[in-house]
């Protein structure tokens, strides 16, 4: 059977031929094969451009799988504290741990808004309790403030990529935790991106404040 290219070929050059002489110098046999041939092309055209759509979709769907197993992976790791941590009551955060590690989780969309790197005001409370604890109970451990997002590409931001926006997110907690007393000395940022999504997007927008185990 001949490929599509070269059916367009012949086809292409009917209808220049058409173009120049007229409908009555063709042959009838070779007009009615050209009307039958392109009617052929048009179904497979159509049927070409299901498969795609139904491919697309068929990929959105195994993303989201993916997206959900590794937010199940994410809880499975994710191992409740054996003791309390000073943490669990805190307004917009929740607690876990990761190892000998304690993981204060503070969702994105309650510290920024979408895009941006400004502490919300009313964020503010959330990281003054975490502040608080890490002092009194913490006082001596290194602290980690990891930044993430969603998978989404950036359009709007002025921040040209999610690893850099969600660096942007995890100075800026940073920052306002050593603004609260925390020695510099003792707490960084890291930034992930993307990296490590939830079972969501809004859930894989986050930032972790991860105190170290000694």
């Amino acid at each position: 059977m001949r490929t599509m290219r070269a059916r367009l070929g012949l086809l292409s050059g009917l209808i220049t031929t058409l173009a120049l002489t007229g409908c009555n110098t063709v042959p009838q046999q070779d007009y009615e094969a050209a009307l039958a041939e392109a009617a052929e092309i048009r179904d497979q055209l159509a049927d070409a451009r299901s498969q795609l759509a139904a491919c697309n979709a068929r990929s959105a769907d195994l993303e989201q799988d993916l997206l959900f197993a590794q937010g199940e992976v994410d809880r499975l790791n994710a191992s409740p504290v054996a003791a309390s941590t000073g943490f669990e009551n805190i307004n917009g955060a929740s607690v876990t741990g990761r190892g000998q590690d304690i993981v204060v989780n503070v969702a994105g969309d309650v510290l920024f808004d979408s895009g941006r790197v400004t502490l919300k005001n009313n964020s503010r409370s959330t990281l003054d309790s975490i502040a608080r604890v890490i002092q009194s109970q913490y006082p001596s451990n290194t602290i980690r403030v990891e930044g993430y997002t969603d998978g989404d590409p950036i359009v709007k931001s002025e921040w040209k990529t999610n690893e850099r926006l969600s660096a942007e997110r995890a100075m800026a907690v940073e920052k306002y935790l050593v603004g609260r007393g925390i020695n510099a000395d003792r707490i960084y940022a890291a930034a992930f991106g993307d990296a490590n999504p939830r079972s969501s997007k809004a859930q894989s927008r986050r930032v972790e404040i991860v105190i170290l185990g000694s």
